[in-house]
């Protein structure tokens, strides 16, 4: 059981609190959503996308917290992690908990009452998939990958729910793209931390079938990846030079992905892949904006 022992500032207590939301990911999954509802048909109030905004930031907040709750003990086994606040015993876990269920039980009803339905169920379905699903279904299958990759592609999607309030092919689209992303952008870490999923008893795609098999998948989804993408320009959310980006862009992923099977050092092809993975995400949403200006 973990029990918070070193003594702490309101400042100090407030940082941590904050440091379970874990900012990083929520602001960048608050830029997709704004992207949705940016590329959506028609328009919403000021007021109903900063609504919008901060409830799904606090669904997202509320999974990340309730995920490190859930995971403070086999956090302390993996380096990365190992500094949060709840295995570093700086938090009680009742305080993470407490914040969890709060910002959760706060932020869906709002989002069905304040934006819609539609968006509301989304925002449901991506809290309780990441907490009750892919947080606890880690420690037994690799499948829980894709289970995650759900509740990650999910904001693009509110966002567009929350100006249309229907699901639309070309939202489902949005959604493809980020959760095929999230594919073998999760593999190529699962291969370079492998040794410390493993310590923490988390099974990935490279310690239950191989490296192999994962490097194998990488490239099937990276060349999934770089179908949905070009689906954008048909269905009238993208133009021409976002779909001759999408194009290099998708080649540029795909190769690396190949790459894989011909590396002398899989940790070093990992981390390279690793980063072409944000390298190609973050072009391809600039090619986007910038073809929309």
């Amino acid at each position: 059981m973990t029990v918070a022992t070193h003594p702490a500032t309101m400042f100090l207590t407030v940082r941590d609190l904050i440091a379970l939301t874990k900012p990083r990911i929520t602001l960048m999954v608050l830029v997709t959503a704004a992207g949705g509802m940016w590329m959506a048909p028609g328009s919403l109030s000021i007021r109903s996308m900063a609504v919008m905004l901060l409830t799904t930031g606090m669904v997202v907040g509320a999974a990340n917290t309730l995920n490190c709750y859930l995971e403070r003990d086999t956090d302390r086994l993996m380096a990365r992690t190992a500094n949060r606040p709840l295995p570093d015993r700086r938090l009680e876990p009742s305080w993470a908990l407490t914040l969890g269920v709060f910002m959760g039980l706060f932020a869906v009803p709002t989002l069905v009452l304040a934006v819609n339905p539609v968006t509301g169920l989304l925002g449901f379905v991506a809290l309780a998939s990441y907490v009750a699903i892919y947080t606890p279904m880690k420690q037994y299958t690799p499948a829980a990958l894709f289970v995650g990759a759900v509740p990650g592609a999910l904001p693009p999607l509110m966002g567009w729910t929350a100006v249309t309030g229907r699901i639309d092919v070309p939202g489902l689209v949005l959604f493809g793209v980020l959760f095929f992303w999230q594919i073998p952008h999760f593999i190529a870490i699962s291969i370079f931390r492998q040794e410390e999923y493993e310590r923490a008893g988390l099974k990935v795609l490279p310690s239950v079938h191989g490296i192999r098999s994962a490097k194998l998948q990488s490239v099937i989804y990276a060349g999934a990846l770089w179908l949905v993408s070009i689906m954008l320009v048909p269905y009238g959310l993208a133009g021409t030079i976002y779909l001759g980006a999408a194009l290099v862009l998708g080649a540029y992923f795909f190769w690396k992905a190949l790459l894989g099977f011909k590396a002398e050092d899989d940790k070093v092809w990992a981390k390279q892949f690793f980063v072409a993975s944000l390298i190609y995400l973050t072009a391809l949403f600039a090619a986007l904006i910038v073809d929309a200006l």
